[in-house]
């Protein structure tokens, strides 16, 4: 199926969704939502008003849907540094770190929906903002119960301590603009991290070598 604009252009119903996201990403990063309007985007995206309207009813839902691939995202990225193929735990904290760097890093600062939401008040994007936070804590904690054998409970605050350092300084380092570089920055978290989670005992009642020296 396709749509068209009032300029006569024609684009499949898919690639003008994703087109209308883009453009509203532009304009709540570059506004606030409250301060955004859907002529904003519109205007953004080269389209009228009732071609916006034809995929998204309104602000909020152009907002939510973006939240939710952006969350997703976030989500993604850090089970996938958890799944590296290593035995060595320090590298996979080193993964999880970088993938909060590279998620802040992205174009268009999705982060800022994510991380720095002005509509935090909202139940529906409150409920997804508290969901990919937990669902990043349980991935980092299962990883750190199956190494270690602590209790569920006690491996989830570890994994919401993780996922909060991880987040706060990937966070600092591109406000503060310091010539830092990522990798750099990245390292000297998982370092603060590594030193905190490396002398957990391991399954079995050993310990790292990082805990033994």
């Amino acid at each position: 199926m396709e749509t068209s604009t009032h300029r006569g252009h024609r684009m499949p119903r898919s690639e003008r969704r994703a087109q209308l996201l883009e453009a509203a990403q532009a304009v709540f990063v570059q506004r606030g939502y409250h301060a955004a309007a859907m002529d904003d985007i519109a205007e953004h995206a080269g389209v009228s008003k009732p071609v916006l309207y034809q995929h998204f009813p309104g602000k909020l839902e152009l907002y939510l849907a973006l939240l939710d691939s952006h969350c997703e995202t976030l989500e993604r990225l850090v089970r996938e540094a958890l799944a590296v193929p290593t035995e060595d735990n320090e590298e996979r904290v080193a993964a999880t770190f970088r993938a909060y760097f590279d998620f802040v890093a992205q174009d268009g600062a999705a982060f800022r929906m994510v991380f720095e939401s002005d509509l935090t008040s909202e139940p529906q994007v409150r409920s997804r903002l508290d969901s990919v936070e937990l669902a990043c804590a349980e991935a980092i904690a299962d990883v750190i119960r199956a190494d270690s054998g602590i209790p569920d409970e006690q491996a989830l605050i570890l994994g919401a301590g993780l996922a909060g350092l991880a987040q706060i300084t990937a966070r600092h380092w591109l406000a503060a603009e310091t010539g830092i570089s990522r990798e750099d920055a990245s390292g000297l978290a998982t370092a603060l991290a590594w030193r905190g989670l490396g002398s957990l005992p391991l399954v079995g009642g050993e310990r790292s070598e990082a805990a033994r020296g």
